[in-house]
Order: structure tokens, then sequence, then C-alpha cells
């Protein structure tokens, strides 16, 4: 039989088999990785696209998880401006008259233009005496009492059939008697200032008569194309000559107010 063998020094490595050739894959491993790709494209979709879904849905941000809604400030502006309401009627400048006040074309009676109850109160028995034209009349008013107290009440017109432009001629002759009030040599000058609210334009002077104790309140005011001019006068003792201001020009205001008012 010979001598046994002897037995080896080493282990044999074991040698995988060789794989099989691609024709020789079975098909069960194909449909499972397909199967695998569908499910995973399904759970894609369904991380993506939340429930409600739509177009819509996939545009609207998420709520914070805290509760709140999302930030405003990155939210789009719905509010719309104000619109105006349709029957507000529009904001218009109030229209001149088209038709200017008519010019005056006569002057009444001298003495006719102020009340006897005016003239009673403030010069009691009073005397009267006019001159009188076209365009020119005055009414003087003297006391017959020992206390001395006068008024005149002067009409200026400028007739229209007389110049082209009355009511340019009439302030033209108002500015004159303003300009003449502030160079007066005769009187001392007390106030002498513009009176609004009488006719057009209107001026007021309390002067005081140099080297008589009588002081003077006048008040010359236009209307459209005439000028009236009121003086009242009464006495006033040296260092009381102001205190007759007030009463003085009051008196000749309220003549001259009542003067204006008959010239329409």
């Amino acid at each position: 039989m010979g001598l046994p063998r002897p037995s080896e020094s080493f282990e044999r490595l074991y040698s995988a088999p060789d794989p099989p050739s691609v024709a020789r894959r079975p098909k069960l491993l194909a449909l499972l990785v397909a199967l695998v790709s569908f499910a995973v494209a399904a759970v894609v979709v369904f991380l993506v696209m939340p429930a409600g879904g739509g177009e819509h849905a996939a545009r609207t941000p998420p709520d914070d998880l805290s509760g709140g809604s999302s930030d405003p400030a990155s939210a789009p502006t719905t509010e719309s401006s104000p619109q105006p309401s349709p029957t507000a009627a529009p904001t218009s400048k109030p229209t001149p008259s088209a038709t200017p006040a008519q010019p005056i074309t006569s002057l009444p009676k001298p003495c006719g233009t102020v009340s006897k109850g005016t003239i009673g109160r403030i010069i009691p028995g009073a005397r009267p005496r006019e001159s009188a034209n076209s365009t020119l009349t005055t009414c003087t008013y003297s006391s017959t009492g020992q206390a001395f107290r006068w008024l005149r009440v002067e009409a200026h017109l400028y007739a229209p059939g007389n110049t082209e432009d009355p009511v340019k001629d009439a302030q033209s002759y108002y500015e004159t008697q303003w300009t003449q009030a502030h160079n007066a040599p005769l009187v001392r000058t007390l106030r002498l200032e513009p009176q609004p609210g009488v006719g057009d334009q209107a001026y007021r002077w309390f002067k005081a008569d140099k080297g008589q104790p009588t002081v003077v309140g006048q008040v010359t005011a236009r209307v459209s194309n005439a000028v009236v001019t009121v003086s009242y006068s009464e006495d006033a003792p040296a260092g009381k000559q102001a205190e007759r201001e007030r009463s003085c020009l009051a008196n000749a205001t309220q003549v001259a107010r009542e003067a204006l008012g008959a010239l329409r």
C-alpha cells in the first residue's frame, strides 16, 4: 500500500462561485427594483402636495408652527384706496357776479339823507341849512342851545353822463382827500386811519382845531361813484379833547352810514 500521505500544513481558501451572466439574472430582481422606485416617488409626491391639494394650496405658505399666522409684512396688500362719493359735488371757487353794481345817477335832497331821530339825538334843537346842485350837496345842522354842536353832511357825485369812468374819478377824489388829511395845517390830528365796514372805502379822522376849544370827528367814505364826508364838532376844553374822541367818531360814523344808504 505504500506510505501514508502527510497532512497539509495550511487551510484551503474558499472561492465564491462566479456570478451568473446578465442574461441569466432572475426577473424577480428587476420587478423588485421597479416596485421600490414607484414607492419612493409616491412618498415624495405625498410630502410635497398637502391634503386638499391643488395649485392654490401648493402656493400658500404654511402657518407658523407656534400657532400664529405667517408674517403679515410678507403677505400681499389687498386694501384699496378710498373712492370719492359719487354724489359729492366738486369744489369750485365762487364765480364773481357778471353784472357790476349800477353807478349812482343822482343825489337825494341834501337834508334828506339822515333820519330826524339821529339828528335830534346828536344836535338837540338842530337848525338845518342846505345847498345843492346836480353833483354836490351839503346840509349843515347847528344847535340852538348853549352847548355848541355842529354837523355837516356833504355828498359828491361823479355822474355817468359827465365822465367816462365815474367810479375811477370818485376813487381819485377820495384818495386826494386822504392825502390832504395828512397835511392839514390848521388842525392837530389825534387819529387818522382807515375805517372798515363803511362803503367801498372809508377813513376816520379825529382832530382838534388850532386856537379853538373844539374837536371834530370826521368820516369820509366812497360808495361806487359818490363820496360822502360827515363832520361832527363840539366843545372840548384843553386837556379834555382826547376824551371826546370815541363819541365824536361814533356820531360821525352813524351819520355816514345813513347818508350812504340814502344814495341807492
